[in-house]
This record gives structure tokens, C-alpha cells and sequence, in this order.
């Protein structure tokens, strides 16, 4: 097969800069794409640390500014590892420049950012992605698949939740390179657009069109110091949300999110509930998808723990012989794959989460948020 190169070029070394940058370099070793992603630049404020992650990673050159980075003739591609306050500028840019577009969820600070965004990539006909990359997890993308031939009959009920503790620590400061999470400026909310809004990508990508929501949140510590001033201000994101929701084909939903649940370090679940059938997955088993079939005959009724390892399920028959596991970071392999093969036929139906698709989901959580100030259920905006 003939290889066309997708020269990209990444914003951000960090933790999402390594994860791409890991999934770039894998794909054409495990996958057969037409198009192949080429580490063209690495892009970031430090030219020290630029340089030594261009060395490490494999990055034909480096750029201490994405605005320039976004001019350049030879990148094909921007893929956007910033904090969120960056995306809108960074795409938008991008977008003017003619440019490919892979994105770290979620999409914008919010709904209205958002829009722009999606109306300027599609007015340019651009490809996009946004990394929402735990349906792309093998047992994941079985749960869909499952879900989506019906064997589960009516769904009544989808709940989830997402559960962390990092954050209990009344001395941890808000804002700055590590902890822009803490700071709304930055983040644009807290657990919210951090981690329900994985959440709510699943259960929208599985079970259909979220409609409306009735929310809670809280902010336990309400001021912190700020790294960037050394003085306390107010604590603005939340620290936890829970919400009820209404989906389109009539099931209702729990979600949860913290970063206060002692003794939890990345705890993401979900259960859907039918009429036939349920099944429910976990992300510190992330290679298990627990099945319960009611048709089973009464004395061996129980849920099943499917080992999703085999060739014949999703991504998994690419790696390794049946068995053996796979882990997180293959979640970013396979959605750079599902990228590349878009291109390869764009005629396709895609398999990834694209700007309207992430904007569908930050509708969401903008409609969470302002449940939760109210106090009344929201409807959820349309993508």
C-alpha cells in the first residue's frame, strides 16, 4: 500500500502531548492505514523542554509559538494539547491556515465558543477529531456495538459515574501549568467539563441524545492559593456534580463526578439496563465488559465477565494474541486509526468524535451547569 503522510504538528508536552505523540508513533505498526501520521513538530513555551521531547518523541523540528506553528507549509495537521482556554484560539487559527484539526476535549470553554469553532471547520471543510478516547477502548466499543444491534431490548436505565481524590488536599493550589485544572479561567469548569464530559461522550455515543438535565454541584475548599499570584482567591469550578437525565429514547440517567471520593484514583463506570439485557464496564478492568442475559435458563442465570481479547472483537485482533490485555494508551492509537481511515475514504461514516459531535457533548455540560445554579431541570441545546 501506497503511505500518504499526515504531517502534524502538536501543541503542548504534557501529559496529553505524550499520549498522542505515543499514539502517532504505534499506528502504522499495528494498523494498515493509507495515511500515516508523520511527528512533524512539536510545538511549546520552554524551547529547552521542546527540544528534549522533539529528541525523546521523534519531531523533525520545534516552534516555541503555535502561531507560527499554524502557518507553516509543512504541517499538515494541528493536533491541540493546551488547556482550555487555548482551544478556541489555537483551532481558530488553524481553521484560517487551512488546517487539519485533532482536539483535546472537551471542544471550548463552552457552548458559545463551541459553535464558531464547529461552524468555521465545517464552512472549511476540514477534517476534525476531538479526543474523546475512552470509546475507543475495546470493551467500550463492544458495548456499542451491542447496544446498537438492540440485544439489550428497551433501555430503561444508563448510569455512570467518574470518581478521583487528587484534589482533597486543602494546600494544593489553584491554576498554573499543573494545576490549570483547579482554575475556571483555564478549565472553564471543574469535574464537569474535566471528567462528566467523558461520561457524557460514552452515554450520548451508546444510548443516544442526552434532552434535558437537573444538576447539582459543590465546591468543598472555596479558596485556594494561585500559583501565579501566591495569593488565595476563590475557588470557582466544581469540585463535584451529580445530575438526573432524560435521554431521547425515553431512558433516564445518573451521573456522578468528584475528585473528593477517597481512595479513588480514576474510577469510570457505566451500567445500561434493558429490558433483555445489561451490561455495565469499568475502567480498572478496562478489558471486561460484564454481560447479564435474562433469556439464560433460571439455574445459570448471573452476569458474564466477557475478556474482551479476542481477534474477532473491536481493535483487539491488531495487537497481540487472544488473552492478553490492552491498556490506556491504546484508546489514543485507535482513535488516530479511525482518523487516518477516515481520510483514506471520506465517504465513510466516521467512527470518531468530531467538532458538532463534542459539541453535542458541551451542550451538555453547559445545561449541567446551569441546572445546577438554577436549581431546575434545562433542556439540552441541539448540536
Amino acid at each position: 500500500m501506497s503511505k500518504k503522510p499526515v504531517r502534524i504538528g502538536v501543541v503542548g508536552y504534557g501529559f496529553m502531548g505524550r499520549t498522542h505523540s505515543n499514539a502517532y508513533s504505534q499506528l502504522d505498526h499495528f494498523f494498515e492505514t493509507e495515511h500515516v501520521p508523520v511527528r512533524q513538530v512539536i510545538c511549546g513555551r520552554s524551547e529547552d523542554k521542546v527540544k528534549a521531547f522533539a529528541e525523546k518523541w521523534g519531531y523533525a523540528d520545534t516552534e516555541t509559538d503555535w502561531r507560527e506553528l499554524v502557518k507553516r507549509d509543512d504541517v499538515d495537521a494541528i493536533d491541540i494539547c493546551t488547556p482550555n482556554d487555548s482551544h478556541y484560539d489555537i483551532a481558530m487559527a488553524a481553521i484560517e491556515n487551512g488546517k487539519m484539526i485533532l482536539c483535546e476535549k472537551p471542544l471550548a470553554l463552552n457552548g458559545e465558543q463551541g459553535l464558531k469553532m464547529v461552524e468555521a471547520i465545517e464552512a472549511a471543510d476540514l477534517p476534525n477529531l476531538v479526543w474523546y478516547n475512552y470509546r475507543f477502548l475495546p470493551a467500550v466499543t463492544l458495548a456499542k456495538q451491542i447496544v446498537a444491534r438492540g440485544d439489550l431490548g428497551r433501555i430503561y436505565h444508563y448510569r455512570a459515574n467518574f470518581l478521583q481524590d487528587w484534589t482533597m488536599s486543602e494546600e494544593l493550589p489553584q491554576g498554573g501549568a499543573a494545576l490549570w485544572r483547579l482554575d475556571a479561567a483555564s478549565a472553564g469548569s471543574g469535574v464537569t467539563g474535566d471528567l462528566l464530559a467523558h461520561n457524557i461522550d460514552c452515554a450520548r455515543w451508546i444510548n443516544g441524545d442526552i434532552i434535558s438535565v437537573s444538576a447539582m454541584t459543590e465546591t468543598f475548599i472555596k479558596e485556594r492559593v494561585h500559583q501565579e499570584t501566591g495569593e488565595k482567591h476563590p475557588v470557582t469550578i466544581d469540585d463535584a456534580c451529580a445530575f438526573l437525565a432524560r435521554f431521547e429514547n425515553g431512558s433516564t440517567a445518573i451521573f456522578e463526578s468528584t475528585r473528593y471520593a477517597r481512595g479513588h484514583k480514576s474510577y469510570k463506570t457505566f451500567e445500561i439496563n434493558g429490558h433483555d439485557k445489561s451490561l455495565s464496564w469499568d475502567l480498572h478492568d478496562l478489558n471486561r465488559l460484564a454481560y447479564f442475559d435474562h433469556d439464560v435458563p433460571g439455574e445459570t442465570r448471573g452476569w458474564s465477565s466477557v475478556h474482551v481479547s479476542d481477534g474477532d472483537h473491536p481493535y483487539t485482533g491488531n495487537w497481540w494474541v487472544p488473552g492478553l490485555c490492552l491498556g490506556y494508551e491504546h484508546s489514543f492509537v485507535h482513535g488516530a486509526v479511525e482518523f487516518m481511515k477516515s481520510l483514506d475514504d471520506p465517504s465513510a461514516e466516521k467512527a470518531y468524535p468530531d467538532f458538532r459531535n463534542a459539541l453535542g457533548t458541551q451542550y451538555v455540560c453547559d445545561a449541567v451547569l446551569e441546572s445546577a445554579k438554577t436549581g431546575q431541570w434545562v433542556d439540552v441545546k441541539r448540536a
